[in-house]
């Protein structure tokens, strides 16, 4: 198995409290593994570990053959960590383009000259090309997520965590957002999913 991601031994306290405890787990290049669990299990908080927000109690994350335990935010989203959030962050006063163009400028490791063009195949990925020149705070709760999936795109991401991606939609725009997650599966994209829907 050809391990892109493994995390062992992960702890995590806030204080006296505790949120993780010896957090083991390990995703092959181009799998997907589905993260279930009630609210407050720690979920989230691992995210948080992996893409570098919340620096680990105990333990190590690795990434790629490399201990990123020490690296910050920015850093492993450039090695090729990419990640949506629950509730969709969208800079409102701005684009749709210019958040996805934000993201491959600073989440990326791509010569200045690209930037635009990772930020149009990422925006035409996530179904967002038609609406590229409106403004972000104007978009439904499908297109936001849909956004935060062409923000996350745009880094270039090896290993895209979806947070609860799924949260808020209806039951036909839950098929559309699936058939575009399929599509990076698809292309061998690894994933880590967490998800209450569980069908």
């Amino acid at each position: 198995m050809n391990v892109i991601l493994s995390c062992t031994g992960i702890c995590k306290n806030f204080g006296a409290l505790q949120v993780l405890k010896n957090v083991d787990v390990s995703v092959a290049r181009g799998e997907s593994l589905g993260i279930v669990g009630p609210n407050g299990a720690g979920k989230t908080t691992l995210f948080s570990v992996i893409a570098g927000s919340h620096m680990p109690t105990a333990g190590n994350v690795v990434f790629d053959g490399k201990n990123i335990s020490g690296l910050d935010p920015s850093m492993r989203c450039r090695a090729g960590i990419g990640r949506t959030y629950q509730v969709p962050r969208p800079f409102s006063g701005m684009t749709v383009f210019e958040n996805v163009l934000v993201a491959a400028e600073y989440g990326s490791s791509f010569a200045s000259g690209e930037f635009e063009v990772v930020a149009a195949r990422a925006t035409e990925k996530a179904g967002l090309i038609g609406r590229a020149n409106q403004p972000a705070g104007a978009l439904g709760l499908l297109d936001r997520k849909r956004l935060e999936l062409a923000r996350a795109l745009a880094t270039q991401p090896s290993v895209l965590l979806f947070d609860e991606i799924g949260g808020g939609l209806t039951e036909a725009e839950l098929h559309i957002l699936v058939e575009l997650i399929s599509e990076l599966k698809s292309d061998g994209m690894t994933i880590i999913w967490i998800e209450h829907i569980l069908h």
